[in-house]
């Protein structure tokens, strides 16, 4: 990465990134905010790394998610056909806005409120089958499996079409880069996928989200077809992909830090906080979203021409010491509150509640019924994802040892 004008070399070593994002991302903010940069895919974009200008970018109307506004040869994210792209990832006002106020109807601090003992009842069901066990793979046994059947079931999909669509996602969101043809046939299996749960719905309607989006398509017409479909995709995949980082992330590093543990332990009034200093520590998105300035913008000094791709490095912005003192310590008694994991103004996460519900009711049942639970390997020896999208875990192999009970309990975060 440099700070030139010209993308002509490659910006950091993917290998490096991968290694070591932390480092590599903090190095180019102490060099300076926004940098010009040659993706691994070798289209340009800037790169913004600095905590204020990160946190005022996110805001930015001037900044748009609307490929429209993207000058040609600039790096726009994932391509998906226009069933599945439509969605709020991609809009500005006033569709976005319009969108957005009929799905926030289905998390609503009463409703996200009401899922708090079915989410209970599964965490404790997946961690049943975790009992006995000398060894266990946490990511597909329990941080995975514990989105899913939420979001899943918050949409009204059947148990019986749920088996790939992990295969899919991971397909699509992590690539790989020897059979590029994994990523189109996993977006031909989505689209078909979503073709005909809605048709499902449609003909058998239920009390569920996607049958209530279903309603206001059809009765009310205030969602095109493939803003319906595009919706719903969002939804499942945005509904689980981070939720399921956040929590492996979490555990991982309580794991790693067994002092912050046993604060948490010890107070149980800290978890809100703890989740919070959990997502800025390692959170799953290490990216926000791409943007096209409208207009030609200064962000951190440095004027970035309109239609050219802005990257958001909320992994940079959560390290700066500037605005998190001694930052690349955890520590779940510090004030986080301003961590920008679920993000900042008009697209701050919609799930967000959900979110946090989800991981504080994770972390509460597992320690709970293990309390002696330990990582089966060395911190360092932790597979991660190679991917620039989402940072999470490949696998993450603890040891249980612990016996079934509740003892020091954890209130679940709201």
């Amino acid at each position: 990465m440099s700070n030139s004008t010209s993308p002509s070399r490659p910006a950091v070593d993917p290998g490096e990134l991968f290694e070591d994002p932390y480092g590599v991302y903090g190095r180019l903010r102490e060099e300076g905010s926004v940098h010009r940069i040659a993706g691994t895919d070798g289209l340009p974009a800037w790169l913004v790394t600095r905590y204020d200008d990160v946190r005022q970018a996110l805001a930015d109307p001037r900044l748009s998610l609307d490929k429209r506004n993207a000058t040609a040869g600039g790096y726009r994210g994932m391509a998906l056909p226009p069933a599945l792209d439509a969605n709020l990832l991609n809009m500005d006002p006033p569709d976005h806005t319009r969108i957005r106020r009929m799905v926030s109807k289905a998390f609503t601090p009463r409703r996200v409120e009401a899922l708090r003992e079915p989410i209970r009842r599964t965490a404790d069901r997946l961690l049943d089958s975790l009992s006995g066990q000398d060894e266990v793979d946490l990511i597909p046994s329990y941080a995975a499996p514990l989105p899913i059947i939420v979001i899943c079931d918050l949409l009204g999909v059947p148990q019986t079409r749920r088996a790939d669509f992990r295969a899919w996602t991971d397909a699509l969101v992590v690539p790989d880069p020897t059979r590029p043809e994994r990523a189109r046939e996993a977006v031909g299996d989505l689209l078909s996928f979503f073709t005909r749960l809605i048709a499902d719905k449609r003909a058998h309607p239920a009390d569920d989200l996607l049958s209530a989006l279903i309603a206001v398509r059809d009765q009310e017409d205030r969602l095109s077809e493939d803003e319906l479909m595009s919706l719903a995709f969002l939804i499942l995949v945005a509904g689980y992909e981070n939720t399921v980082h956040l929590i492996g992330n979490a555990v991982a590093a309580l794991l790693a830090h067994p002092e912050q543990l046993a604060a948490l332990r010890a107070d149980a009034a800290l978890l809100d906080r703890a989740i919070d200093e959990l997502a800025r520590y390692d959170g799953p998105v290490p990216l926000a979203i791409r943007r096209f300035p409208t207009e030609d913008i200064v962000i951190g000094g440095v004027t970035v021409p309109a239609g050219e791709t802005v990257l958001l490095s909320l992994a940079a912005a959560h390290r700066d010491p500037r605005r998190f003192p001694d930052p690349d310590r955890l520590d779940i008694g510090r004030d986080a509150g301003g961590h920008l994991a679920l993000g900042h103004g008009i697209h701050y996460c919609l799930g967000a509640p959900l979110a946090r519900m989800e991981t504080g009711i994770a972390l509460t049942a597992l320690f709970e019924r293990f309390p002696g639970l330990s990582l089966a390997v060395p911190p360092h020896d932790l597979r991660r994802r190679p991917s620039m999208r989402s940072r999470g875990l490949l696998a993450l192999p603890v040891r249980p040892a612990g016996r079934p009970g509740r003892s020091d309990a954890l209130t679940p975060a709201g």
